[in-house]
């Protein structure tokens, strides 16, 4: 079989694999207004409507900002902004509500129109329950909102029947006044109200690149004798990070974990200054946003792709590389430090191999005081390995209390938690780790470890190893 039929068979077991993964799924696509003016649109909305005919749940969000900007215009109606937390908002007063409310719906009529010239019904709704912003540094915001409520019955009803659901930048009271409310919440808060599997944000740039950050992360990263050891450790880490990013030749970012997106949000937050491109990556930041908070409301896959690009969506949802920067959630993300609370789950793990003796006797005294050494890896909300780093000078660490749940065996959760535990000790710029055991020689040298002397320890552990015990040391050096 040549290259070319082989790389088709391979692109079909791809779409095959990511069909019956995500059949019945619901995804939220927020579709930013300028990919609705491209020529590529109705190519866009094709593959829209085909994900819904073969069993997705399909969500669509518009951007309107705009298409209000020129209603605005030919209107002749003044706006203006104020800053909040999460940044600027439109002020949208008891005069221009109804010019907002027109450019919206002029929108998402549009979508309308290309999902019923592919035969696929859809429905524009009031599922979003709004409340009014208030006074915002002392200006009244009037019609200005945010969510309140999403009707997740109604939307799941409409789902289920196949429609597609369409939500403009509009929401409302309970007593039916309407709100200006921006589209990014609504499509944030939707995803996580109906436990999307997926967010697209379709933008209309060819791609995050690194190129458009360097600047802030090198000020960022760059070493200051006055900051503390823990945030030295910690600039440390991101620079290991951003040395592990993975890009495409021209630049772009295939993937992000929710800790890099937060650390591009940081460094362009404290050191951005070239105010000649702020606009552009001003709309990188806004989405960077979107998907880091996306992933904190617990949507696992937030996808950024060049809405004008051709089948841009299939390429992204049925290909492992796919087009565009994909901020996740990875196994990482689901260990963490030990918190008190877990004490009774880690002493579930452990006690079976401390009666054993594959594992040295710890009370949970022993363990609280040295509670920051110790991560735990959970599934599916519950801890499922458990395991600890302690620092003994010199430059090394040892990597102990390793246990997990038999159940979870297959999942090589033990090789995962050493594997985040080795990480970690890379970042606190150790030499070397070392483990002591008794029966697990062979699974730790399938790691990389080595065996070596007790004399090579650093002299704190060796005054107290125990030779009664008799344990062998299995040492990998960083």
């Amino acid at each position: 079989m040549d290259k070319k039929l082989c790389s088709q068979v391979d692109l079909i077991r791809e779409v095959f694999h990511y069909q019956s993964r995500f059949e019945n799924s619901t995804m939220v696509f927020k579709i930013d207004y300028p990919v609705t003016e491209d020529p590529a649109f109705p190519g866009l909305m094709k593959d829209l409507a085909l994900l819904a005919k073969t069993g997705f749940k399909v969500i669509i969000v518009p951007g309107a900002k705009e298409n209000i900007d020129a209603v605005f215009n030919q209107h002749n109606i003044e706006t203006s902004y104020t800053s909040t937390c999460d940044g600027e908002v439109r002020v949208t007063t008891s005069q221009a509500i109804s010019y907002v409310e027109m450019a919206a719906f002029n929108v998402a009529s549009r979508f309308m129109t290309y999902l019923t010239g592919s035969r696929v019904n859809a429905l524009i709704g009031n599922f979003v329950r709004a409340r009014g912003l208030g006074v915002i540094n002392g200006i009244d915001t009037e019609h200005t909102g945010t969510v309140d409520k999403i009707y997740t019955d109604s939307l799941t009803r409409v789902l289920n029947l196949g429609m597609v659901p369409i939500l403009p930048c509009i929401g409302w009271s309970p007593s039916g006044k309407p709100y200006n409310v921006p589209s990014d919440e609504i499509a944030l808060q939707v995803s996580s109200a109906l436990g999307a599997v997926k967010l697209f944000i379709l933008t209309t740039h060819d791609g995050i690149k690194i190129d458009n950050f360097d600047s802030c992360l090198e000020s960022y990263l760059k070493e200051d004798n006055k900051i503390s050891l823990m945030q030295r450790s910690l600039k440390i880490a991101h620079r290991n990070t951003i040395e592990n990013l993975e890009t495409r030749q021209d630049g772009s970012l295939v993937r992000l974990t929710p800790s890099q997106a937060e650390l591009f949000i940081t460094a362009y937050n404290e050191f951005h200054q070239d105010e000649a491109d702020s606009d552009t990556k001003q709309q990188y930041l806004r989405e960077l946003k979107l998907a880091l908070n996306a992933c904190r409301a617990g949507v696992h896959r937030i996808h950024i792709i060049d809405g004008r690009e051709e089948g841009a969506v299939l390429k992204e949802l049925f290909s492992n590389l796919g087009v565009g920067t994909m901020v996740y959630t990875d196994e990482y993300d689901a260990v963490r430090v030990l918190h008190s609370k877990d004490l009774p789950d880690i002493l579930r793990l452990m006690e079976p191999l401390m009666q054993n003796g594959l594992l040295v006797r710890r009370n949970p005294e022993q363990i609280l005081e040295k509670k920051d050494d110790y991560s735990v890896l959970i599934i599916d909300g519950s801890i499922r390995a458990c395991g600890a780093l302690h620092y003994w000078g010199e430059f090394q660490s040892e990597i102990a209390a390793i246990a997990t749940d038999p159940n979870y065996t297959d999942l090589g959760l033990g090789r995962k938690i050493v594997g985040f535990l080795i990480e970690k000790a890379k970042k606190l710029k150790m030499s070397r780790v070392f483990a002591l055991t008794t029966k697990s020689q062979d699974w730790f040298e399938s790691l990389g470890f080595q065996e070596v002397s007790v004399d090579s320890l650093p002299e704190q552990k060796r005054s107290v190893y125990d030779y009664n015990r008799g344990s062998k040391v299995f040492a990998l050096d960083l």
